[in-house]
């Protein structure tokens, strides 16, 4: 998708600090960080969010997760904890409608979230 700015990024046609990139997924860190470690890990294949999945997605679901605990481990934010989220719909807070998981760590959270 030309307007997806997640697209250009995996096209390269906007730069982005990658931290991790396979045949499926890239990580990189988020452009506005919302803690000390805040990165974003997405499919290159456009979904726009996780209501757009199918069970055939289960193995990029796995594949995206994994993503996330490799990254936090990479940025040394396991001992401390942190969170996963993945925002679906506008009142969520999906603000680019393209999925993404949120890998944010370094500070504490509080629950619930929002």
């Amino acid at each position: 998708m030309a307007e997806c700015i997640f697209c250009q990024i995996v096209e390269g046609a906007i730069p982005a600090k990658k931290l991790y990139e396979d045949d499926h997924v890239i990580a990189f860190d988020d452009m506005n960080p919302q803690a000390r470690v805040h990165v974003l890990v997405i499919p290159k294949r456009h979904l726009v969010s996780l209501d757009d999945t199918q069970d055939s997605d289960s193995v990029l679901l796995g594949k995206l997760m994994v993503v996330c605990a490799k990254i936090a481990r990479e940025r040394g934010i396991v001992d401390g904890g942190y969170r996963v989220v993945a925002n679906t719909g506008r009142e969520a807070g999906q603000s680019v409608f393209h999925l993404h998981l949120h890998v944010l760590g370094g500070r504490p959270f509080a629950w619930p979230p929002g």
